[in-house]
């Protein structure tokens, strides 16, 4: 330290035992008392604060006795830490703010002057020096690694950071509870295995940090070599068990931690089991190609970013483990009637009907409590809340994302209920981030770019990417990616808009993490008689035209000037830009470019990209079409869905849902109205199909029922009758199945359901007790086979705060289950509703019953209630 002659230290030693970490802090501040330098103010406090960390993390991980030494020399103060396991190595690990362990060594690192480590035969020593000078360079505290001939190579596959970093801070959290419980008395797992997972954890977090600084950083996802001891596979095992033995306490609550949530517990088991698989000789399995469960994956692949959540196109909202609000779109805002601005900060609550918001807060609390989802990764029917009070069907899908410092982050797209929702996040192109294996992503940072063109091939995988595509930014994303990997380093596709704008809607380059796409994308300057550049003259008409140099700068209009930054930007040093020609009209431009460290584009790739940028512009357009024709069906579904009634004595709740994969519009369909006898009339029904026709044929049918039953006045049966030969006029009638039943009765009771069933599911009737009963007589014959076969009506008698519930089978329908199992799930749920609101047990029999439905789902609920 500089002086010629220093105190000797004062030091003392302490045994293995929680209490001396209270004891070091004591002896330190004794120490010191009186000796040190008043120039420092709070150096005492600091040096009893930092030795606490010291001593708690040798007495953790060395579990022998240790030795603390506290010496004054001048302005400085000099702490040492002794213990007798030269051979554990510190571990400092990057602990942000929110971790919940791992802050020791980097607070002592943040605070000291000087810090490091020190290892003799039998004894290591960590040690900081607090004063008044500036601090010297960066000290560190890692002891030289292991010799290599006691370790193995152990390679990790497509190793998103942000997850292993909030997997290893529960890890780390977890045994540190585990240790708390066992002093405490409570020995959840045996001593000696408790200390076998600190070690081997440890060993695998020094094994990854010393990886990730070996590896630059290309990416978010990166695949990592560890140098793992040889016979460490029998301690990783050990370090499972006591995890899974953790994991099960924090579920029950018996420790003051959070189970982990079910895609860190799924990579943590991955980690894991590569370790001790590939030490037994296995050939490494990346993350990404894992199968995971519902709620557990698939692998978000893009860290948490807001600027994704900006840039979606769909109504997308992102909560943090708070149930606060942290982000929200132009899209999501519209669709609620907020401000963007507005709903951040809010509760989720803000944007949950009031009926569901307890049952919000139950699942929600029970996923942090548990671990276990219940919608995560599933399309979920269910109604938002507008700003105005009124409720917005839509289908909600949420996937779990981590930030870099180990949050997790809940994003939630919100699709309106009648929009197909393919069951996977919806991001813009450019929010995806390319997820192959590292050893495939190094191949391809190795391959160069095709010498020659292969257009036969090269153009049928692109019209086999277009014909699989759902959607227009999956059709832009799928080709984007397959002339990236097979033609060009970037490319890019900008189109036209209704309105006559130029937008660049997809922007995909080569390299993994080689560009933020949201940076390119977005509405580009107008198309002018003054921009006569290359992306100009292609999106006139011309082309495909040859760049064998930067466009060149200072010359045509906005647009041209913006084509030449991208370029400048991407490093591009050749390329072709083709017009994109449907139905006689150019849509749009596509262009592809290499850039310096790859072959240069030549006139012969022309006819290639020509040919590209055909197939490319029919599978927009195709696209486009088919979103006006969903447009115009999901207006049509919502027109035909009708309002239901005021009755003084009914309570009365209706939902419709289509299907979460395939439908938009569908022959699915409820009504209710009152005749003018006073009765309340009643319907369900379900024309066979899943199309547009589908919807206009229940149209017709639904028209003519409502007409009959109210002109005729007649019983069910009668009314079903000539409901069917009326079908039978049509050009083209409808085979469908239907319910008709009337509720008849004073304001006071009793009340009674008359029905007649045309081959659909029975109604299920709920007591206010939870009793359940299916009414299954006046079933008949479909409508659309018979109309001359006699059908007949049921009479049952509907007590006061009963149910009636009418379905149509895309409630309870499932792949591979028989009627009757289906049925009986069906009657499960509604008894454990039964005296819920309406609103609540149609939308909670929507939530348990139709999330990832196949079929649309249709649901008419009445109770008589007393005046």
């Amino acid at each position: 330290m500089g002086e010629t002659s220093a105190p000797a230290a004062t030091s003392r030693r302490f045994p293995p035992v929680p209490v001396s970490v209270a004891r070091a802090r004591r002896f330190v501040r004794a120490a010191l008392a009186g000796t040190a330098p008043e120039a420092v103010p709070g150096l005492s406090d600091t040096a009893e604060l930092l030795v606490s960390e010291l001593a708690t993390n040798a007495l953790l991980h060395a579990r022998t006795e240790i030795e603390v030494s506290a010496q004054v020399s001048g302005h400085r103060v000099r702490v040492t830490v002794r213990d007798r396991r030269p051979s554990r190595a510190l571990v400092p690990q990057d602990c942000p703010p929110y971790a919940g362990t791992g802050q020791g060594l980097v607070l002592v690192a943040r605070l000291a002057s000087r810090h490091g480590v020190d290892a003799g035969d039998d004894t290591k020593a960590a040690w900081f020096e607090l004063g008044p000078d500036g601090r010297p360079p960066p000290s560190a505290w890692e002891l030289p690694p292991p010799p290599a001939e006691t370790a193995r190579t152990v390679t990790l596959v497509d190793v998103p950071g942000a997850l292993y970093s909030a997997a290893q801070q529960h890890r780390h959290l977890l045994l540190r509870e585990l240790e708390l419980a066992s002093a405490a008395g409570e020995h959840l797992v045996p001593p000696r295995d408790l200390a076998t997972a600190h070690d081997i954890s440890n060993v695998i977090s020094g094994c990854v940090t010393a990886a990730l600084r070996r590896e630059p950083a290309e990416g978010e996802i990166r695949s990592l070599p560890l140098a793992v001891p040889v016979d460490a596979a029998p301690a990783v095992g050990t370090l499972r068990q006591v995890l899974d033995v953790a994991e099960g306490a924090a579920q029950e609550e018996r420790l003051l931690c959070l189970p982990a949530l079910p895609r860190n517990r799924v990579f943590e088991r991955w980690l894991l089991d590569e370790i001790t698989g590939q030490l037994a000789g296995a050939h490494p399995t990346a993350w990404t190609v894992v199968p995971r469960e519902p709620g557990a994956g698939p692998a978000e692949l893009v860290p948490w970013d807001p600027a994704h959540i900006h840039s979606s196109r769909a109504p997308t909202i992102a909560a943090d483990e708070q149930n606060r609000i942290i982000a929200a779109n132009g899209p999501a805002a519209d669709l609620l009637g907020w401000h963007a601005d507005e709903l951040v900060g809010q509760r989720l609550t803000a944007i949950i009907p009031e009926h569901l918001r307890a049952r919000h807060i139950t699942a929600f609390t029970s996923l942090l409590l548990s671990g276990e989802p219940r919608i995560l990764g599933r399309s979920v029917p269910l109604p938002a809340l507008h700003h105005d009070g009124t409720l917005v069907p839509v289908r909600l899908f949420i996937q779990t994302q981590e930030t870099a410092d180990g949050r997790t982050v809940f994003v939630a797209r919100l699709s309106p209920r009648a929009a197909v929702s393919s069951g996977t996040a919806a991001r813009r192109p450019g929010d995806r981030r390319h997820a192959a294996s590292g050893e495939r992503a190094g191949r391809r940072r190795l391959e160069a770019v095709p010498t020659t063109p292969h257009p036969v091939s090269l153009i049928a995988e692109t019209g086999a990417a277009i014909s699989n595509a759902h959607g227009l930014d999956d059709v832009l994303q799928r080709v984007c990616q397959i002339l990236t990997s097979r033609l060009a380093d970037w490319c890019a596709v900008d189109l036209f808009t209704e309105d006559g704008r130029v937008e660049r809607a997809c922007v995909v380059h080569r390299e993994p993490g080689g560009t933020h796409a949201e940076d390119f994308e977005g509405t580009l300057p107008p198309l002018t008689d003054e921009a006569r550049g290359p992306l100009a003259r292609a999106l006139s008409g011309a082309g495909p035209l040859l760049l064998t140099e930067p466009p060149p700068a200072g010359t045509g209009g906005p647009l041209d000037a913006d084509f030449g930054a991208l370029f400048e930007r991407l490093g591009a040093r050749s390329a072709v830009v083709a017009p994109l020609r449907a139905r006689r009209e150019t849509i749009g431009a596509l262009t592809v470019a290499r850039t310096g460290r790859a072959q240069a584009f030549t006139e012969e790739y022309l006819p290639v990209v020509d040919e590209l940028g055909r197939a490319l512009a029919l599978g927009v357009d195709n696209a486009r079409l088919y979103q006006d024709t969903r447009n115009i069906a999901e207006r049509l579904q919502r027109s035909l869905l009708p309002v239901l009634p005021e009755v003084r004595h009914l309570e009365l709740a209706a939902r419709y849902a289509a299907s979460s994969a395939t439908a938009q519009v569908g022959g699915d369909w409820y009504d209710s109205f009152i005749l003018p006898s006073g009765d309340t009339a009643l319907v369900i029904g379900d024309v066979t199909g899943h199309n547009l026709d589908a919807a206009i044929a229940m149209s017709r049918l639904q028209s003519m029922l409502r007409g009959i039953a109210v002109d005729r006045q007649e019983p069910p049966e009668t009314v079903l009758r000539r409901l069917d030969l009326a079908n039978h006029t049509l050009h083209q009638e409808a085979t469908a199945t239907c319910v008709y039943g009337l509720i008849k009765g004073p304001e006071e009771g009793p009340w009674e359901l008359v029905h007649s069933s045309a081959g659909h599911p029975p109604p299920l009737l709920v007591t206010d007790d939870g009793r359940t009963r299916f009414l299954e007589d006046g079933s008949g014959l479909l409508l659309g086979m018979d109309p001359d076969v006699p059908r007949r009506s049921a009479h049952d008698a509907v007590p006061a705060d009963a149910t009636v519930l009418f379905y149509t089978d895309g409630l309870i329908e499932r792949r591979g289950e028989s009627l009757s199992d289906a049925l009986e799930r069906l009657r499960r749920h509604a008894a454990g509703l039964a005296r819920e609101p309406l609103d609540v047990l149609c939308d909670e029999l929507l939530i348990g019953l139709g999330a990832d439905g196949a079929d649309d789902i249709a649901i008419l609920a009445v109770r008589p209630t007393p005046s």
